[in-house]
């Protein structure tokens, strides 16, 4: 066999190091700005899929089996999302002799549509919610059948796209037509339908792992409950709410549902659970799982080998009385957003990338190498963190450890809002549900502030003085010591998160300095070495991981959080003084993108009459659709975009005129 991996990043990294271990010649593709990629270097063979969009290469089911006969592979497996669940693509696959590591195009086929997986369920006697299927219309006539509130979702959705949630009347005709509009961007099928929703529902879903000779197992369940606009953010193994009796009748229901179709390969059956434990269900994903992981570290089986021996027609090596849940795995997905920001894409260059290691840490991610680069045109996962404990509360534990030495510096990601999430008390005592974090989040992001604020300031302020310190003597004759040197103040002003400090200090040597305070002395010592740099502070020692961008802005991750570091005394290159530039003023006549993305839809055009709040654009990046609302009421002056245009953040796109 010879293995085409048919994907990007994290998974086609995971998927390598399994078929390395299974001595499977690997052979990557990539698009133009995946060509530094590390599943690009890492692989035996890589092929440049040619073009700009994803429609052009990794959607692009013909260069995939281009590059696939160039190379000779013989199978080629999907991973998720992209063309791992398209049966036209198992299809092509087979009709070119390739082996397709997945499920049949007709299982596919039968689970891929929602309304068409739902009417299995319900022939089997499986429990689903009432439900409505039909035209936009027909659904508009018949909404009372299902009752408020309810849930729109995309019959081809998956992945947490294609859903909105509707609690009026009022709100659904425009809800229907922005769901369907996001499902035929994202799927190719804008297909809805409209079910009752359940109000604090818990998200559990079942591995199940089939061959072709007819044999079906399941390998438990995942809990999925902690969710952020219905995108999974942390998964555990075993659900910490379901009782046996329960764990041992949604195993069987998923079993039954998989062989219903002649599933083989690896599949999940999702369900939700309300609270009573009663479940119902939502859909089954024809794919490996994102949150793999947690299965594969609870029971001991790779699943990705499982589908390559079942591809490869080999039998199961294993029965349901062989299966057993052993100790507790949790799942954190590292996305590229800015949780004090409304969670928004957070795309750009990254200067520092660390990620923590020990006993029971897996991480599957982009393995970024270097000063790397996360794109808007992709996903913003940068990777999966996953810790495995005996208990529960050891796998908790040793995940805020984990979370606490995973640094990403030049971009924003959701790190701290992970880390203050399995360090509040409503994860610790098991209450979430899908709708905990949406509706507790203002909650949550105080619980953040408060965990960084409890953060010694003196930590990240030495750090960042060090490192400073440290560029002075790596670049001779630079910036940094010909303007505003440091000896010419006793106390330069310092910032940290834009909070100005003075510091009393006296710089003996490279890496270390003197600081009075109090009148004592204290010496502050910066060692390094390849995983860390260590801040010795009155004989104790902090890890601490520092960069400078090319704005020569330094930043300093300390316990998990991430701190500016700022000096008055040091220029930066551009000869800005950053302490008294006074504050940024939003312009509401100049209306900018919030984030780098997409315009995929204008609603204006010039000299149209608008309102405040109104939607005027609609701007995409890394799967996420942010409406750009005008900020009062005025007339359309200028239009700046077109739909399709891509944008920078910040980017001019409308002039609004709000005298008249």
């Amino acid at each position: 066999m010879k293995l085409l991996i048919a994907n990007r990043g994290e998974i086609a990294l995971r998927i390598q190091k399994t078929a390395r271990r299974m001595s499977i010649p690997v052979v990557a593709v990539y698009s133009y700005h995946d060509r530094d990629a590390q599943h690009v270097l890492q692989a035996g063979e890589a092929v440049l899929l040619p073009g700009e969009n994803l429609s052009e290469t990794y959607l692009n089911i013909e260069a995939i089996l281009a590059a696939a006969k160039k190379t000779g592979a013989t199978a080629i497996h999907p991973g998720y999302g992209f063309l791992s669940e398209n049966p036209l693509f198992s299809e092509a696959c087979e009709r070119e002799g390739i082996a397709f590591i997945g499920p049949s195009a007709a299982s596919v086929r039968a689970m891929g549509n929602k309304i068409a997986a739902r009417e299995v369920a319900v022939n089997l006697g499986v429990p689903v919610t009432t439900g409505v299927t039909g035209e936009p219309d027909y659904l508009l006539a018949n909404y009372d059948k299902v009752g408020f509130p309810m849930l729109i979702k995309a019959a081809a959705g998956g992945g947490g796209k294609g859903m909105r949630i509707v609690r009026t009347p009022g709100e659904l005709e425009q809800a229907l037509e922005n769901t369907s509009r996001e499902a035929l961007n994202y799927f190719g099928d804008g297909t809805v339908y409209i079910e009752h929703f359940i109000e604090g529902p818990r998200h559990i879903e079942i591995q199940v792992l089939g061959d072709k000779h007819g044999n079906m197992v399941h390998l438990f369940e995942r809990e999925c409950s902690a969710q952020r606009r219905h995108q999974k953010i942390i998964e555990e193994a075993p659900s910490p709410a379901l009782t046996p009796e329960v764990r041992k009748k949604m195993g069987e229901s998923a079993v039954l549902l998989a062989s219903s179709i002649d599933y083989y390969s690896a599949g999940t059956i999702e369900f939700l659970v309300d609270k009573d434990l009663n479940y119902y269900f939502l859909e089954m994903n024809t794919r490996i799982q994102v949150e793999h992981p947690v299965t594969e570290m609870t029971t001991g089986v790779d699943l990705v080998e499982e589908q390559i021996r079942i591809a490869n027609g080999e039998k199961l090596r294993f029965k349901q009385s062989d299966l057993v849940q052993k100790g507790h795995a949790i799942e954190c997905r590292i996305y590229a957003e800015d949780p004090f920001n409304n969670f928004m894409p957070s795309p750009g260059k990254i200067y520092l990338y660390r990620e923590p290691a020990g006993q029971h840490i897996r991480v599957d991610s982009m393995e970024i190498k270097g000063k790397g680069m996360i794109h808007s045109a992709f996903d913003p996962m940068i990777g999966k963190l996953i810790t495995r404990g005996e208990t529960r509360e050891d796998a908790r534990s040793l995940m805020i450890h984990a979370l606490s030495q995973y640094a990403v510096q030049g971009i924003q990601t959701n790190i701290p809002f992970l880390s203050g999430l399995v360090q509040h008390d409503s994860f610790i005592r098991n209450v979430i549900t899908t709708r905990y974090i949406d509706d507790e989040l203002e909650n949550l992001i105080g619980h953040v502030k408060k965990l960084k604020a409890s953060v010694d300031p003196r930590i990240p302020l030495l750090a960042g003085l060090l490192e400073s310190l440290k560029i002075k003597d790596e670049k001779k004759d630079s910036i940094w010591q010909t303007i505003g040197y440091w000896r010419n103040l006793p106390e330069p002003k310092l910032r940290l998160d834009g909070q100005e400090y003075r510091l009393n200090f006296t710089y003996i040597a490279p890496g270390k300095i003197k600081i009075l305070e109090n009148n004592a002395v204290t010496e502050a010592l910066l060692r390094e070495d390849d995983s860390a740099s260590c801040l010795i502070l009155d004989d104790l020692s902090y890890s601490f991981y520092a960069s400078v961008d090319e704005k020569a802005a330094i930043t300093v991750n300390v316990c998990g959080f991430q701190f500016q570091f700022e000096r008055a005394d040091m220029a930066r290159p551009e000869h800005v003084d950053v302490f008294n530039a006074g504050e940024l003023h939003t312009d509401r006549s100049n209306i900018v993108s919030p984030m780098p993305g997409k315009v995929i839809k204008v609603n204006v055009t010039e000299g149209k009459k608008v309102q405040k709040g109104q939607v005027l654009l609609v701007v995409e990046a890394m799967k996420m659709e942010n409406n750009v609302l005008s900020p009062a009421d005025g007339t359309i002056q200028r239009l700046h975009v077109k739909e399709g245009d891509t944008v920078d953040g910040s980017a001019l796109l409308v002039n609004l005129d709000t005298t008249s």
